[in-house]
């Protein structure tokens, strides 16, 4: 890593550590600052690897909001991104992976990978990470038709059995499956 890069991932390692674990800190501060330069991109995602659990947590808060805008910068890192996900221990990190996803561009195999990650993800003992799981399979599940009725199985049982923040997604996500399973129905008897 160059010297450049260095100093940039310390800048941004100072702007999201310290503090309270319950904040956010400046992750939208520093989340602004990398869609400004996105040629920062790959510092912040090397934070998602600090000894700080505060600063992994808030780089992947950060990462989370600019893939949002910018899902294309995220590309370049699915395979660390992966293992990353994988690996993750951390409920903060394991909920916005999870986020993230979705939004990358996955070959067949790799989107299987995301899959078990999710299944996995699905049995954390988080409630955030179970429902950002729930999200991320659905998400899923338009480039997967073969995953839709796995889906609509999940989110049937979590809207009955998961946590309150799990069953309130589950029953916005089943309205949006039926709504585009009815119109895909419609379609097919279209004149």
């Amino acid at each position: 890593m160059s010297s450049g890069k260095r100093r940039k991932r310390l800048l941004l390692q100072l702007l999201l550590g310290g503090g309270d674990r319950r904040s956010i800190g400046k992750s939208n501060q520093v989340a602004a600052r990398v869609l400004r330069h996105p040629r920062e991109f790959a510092a912040l995602l090397a934070c998602l690897w600090s000894d700080d659990p505060l600063v992994r947590m808030r780089a992947a808060d950060a990462l989370e909001k600019i893939s949002c805008q910018r899902p294309a910068l995220l590309a370049p890192f699915k395979a660390e991104l992966l293992g990353l996900a994988e690996e993750a221990t951390q409920s903060e990190l394991r909920w916005h992976l999870a986020q993230m996803l979705p939004r990358l561009p996955l070959a067949a195999p790799e989107r299987n990978r995301a899959v078990a990650l999710l299944r996995l993800y699905l049995r954390d003992r988080s409630s955030i990470v179970k429902t950002t799981a729930l999200q991320a399979f659905f998400d899923l599940a338009r480039e997967m038709p073969s995953l839709e009725q796995e889906v609509a199985d999940l989110l049937e049982s979590a809207s009955r059995t998961g946590t309150p923040a799990m069953r309130a997604r589950s029953r916005n996500l089943l309205r949006q499956f039926h709504s585009k399973s009815r119109a895909r129905v419609a379609g097919q008897f279209a004149p």
